[in-house]
């Protein structure tokens, strides 16, 4: 079930030769040796997503809103999960203030808090000298400033060695994933959790989970910018996230949202996303802002309001869709040259590009036949270039 260093060693190899950045996903058969129980089973499926070569915020967003948009394609709500977001070097700079030295043992305390007595949980505090009240309070502390920054009065009133400006960059990297994930309309399935470290020493930075009901952890991932490296790579930030079908099918069967019977045969009948990029989002630096909105928008669709007002409803009926979810990209090129970004669509071979060239609207252009559509107002391009799939 551990796929992560069989990716690092796999990207490592061939590194020169793959995109940066370079998105991967696997989905198959995974084993564990040891005894079954609910929710863990020793043969499974499991997804893994990663994204390599990009360290920043938008990456980490992207990873994550992937997750949290299969969850909602197929009927969970954010009543149900959430996804508990933290950062590892904000946690070992909170965890210091306290002033406990053995961080990789209050790491694993705090990785399994949720699952220990406040008795034992005091016990293993005390054996490594973790003042686990204190570092609670100090979380108290910085939770009302996530929107903000600002924690330099609450780094200096601990009298710490510790840089008050390395902590607010690590704060500062959580609070602009909060904002890209308004941007796409996700926010709400998103929040804080100080006790989110994962277990494994191989994450560096953003590390988050998904947790369903308050306490089973659905799926989990995080950074990991030094482990391609490791296996004798290039330096090599990289995110990503697994998840595996037996959690994830109990969950369904809960919520009354597992298919069965015909339903079932139905469900997998369904047309699958296209291989090919349908549209490629582009940007001048007047639209740069409404690049990640209108990409959620795409790749979301358009619910009819049959299907919205409809009672019974099911995340597989046929008539789900008015305006169906696209394979939509966008380019990770610096350049703000929109000849040179054309020239990536193509590359991509995307159907069309969608050039925002305001905060208002955006030209869509045929690239096959090299044809411009038209400029429109945001709320229509994917009507728009639906007209002509």
């Amino acid at each position: 079930p551990e796929f992560t260093p069989t990716l690092a060693r796999m990207y490592a190899a061939k590194a020169n030769a793959l995109p940066s950045p370079c998105k991967w996903f696997t989905a198959g058969p995974y084993f564990r040796a040891e005894k079954p129980q609910r929710g863990r089973l020793r043969e499974f499926l499991q997804w893994n997503c990663d994204v390599m070569g990009d360290d920043s915020r938008i990456a980490d967003t992207e990873v994550m809103a992937c997750l949290i948009e299969l969850l909602a394609d197929i009927g969970l709500k954010q009543t149900a999960v959430c996804v508990r977001i933290n950062h590892r070097g904000l946690c070992e700079s909170l965890i210091r203030m306290t002033g406990c030295q053995d961080i990789e043992a209050a790491f694993a305390l705090l990785d399994r808090r949720s699952k220990l007595s406040s008795a034992d949980i005091n016990k293993q505090a005390q054996a490594i000298q973790f003042d686990i009240d204190d570092y609670d309070r100090v979380v108290r502390e910085i939770e009302p400033q996530l929107g903000e920054g600002n924690l330099a009065p609450t780094i200096a009133s601990t009298q710490t060695s510790i840089s008050p400006e390395y902590v607010e960059l690590q704060l500062q990297r959580l609070n602009d994933i909060r904002i890209y994930m308004m941007r796409c309309g996700l926010a709400e399935w998103v929040e804080y959790s100080p006790n989110i470290v994962r277990g494994l020493a191989y994450y560096t930075g953003t590390v988050f989970e998904l947790i369903a009901d308050g306490e089973r952890a659905v799926a989990g991932g995080g950074r990991y910018d030094n482990l391609i490296e490791l296996f004798g790579g290039p330096r090599t930030p990289a995110v990503g996230f697994g998840m595996g079908d037996v959690v994830l099918g109990l969950l369904l069967e809960d919520k009354g949202v597992m298919p069965e019977g015909p339903a079932l045969m139905d469900a997998l009948s369904q047309k699958p996303a296209s291989l090919r990029p349908e549209a490629f989002v582009i940007a001048s630096e007047a639209g740069e802002a409404h690049i990640e909105p209108l990409l959620a928008k795409l790749r979301r669709g358009v619910e009819s309001e049959a299907w919205l007002s409809r009672a019974n409803k099911k995340p597989w009926d046929a008539d789900r869709y008015e305006i169906a979810p696209m394979h939509a990209r966008r380019s990770y090129k610096s350049t703000k040259n929109i000849g040179k970004l054309l020239a990536d669509a193509r590359k991509q071979h995307a159907k069309f590009a969608v050039i925002i060239d305001s905060e208002e609207a955006a030209k869509i252009e045929n690239l096959d036949t090299r044809e411009d559509l038209g400029t429109f107002p945001l709320d229509q391009v994917g009507a728009k270039i639906a007209e002509r799939l």
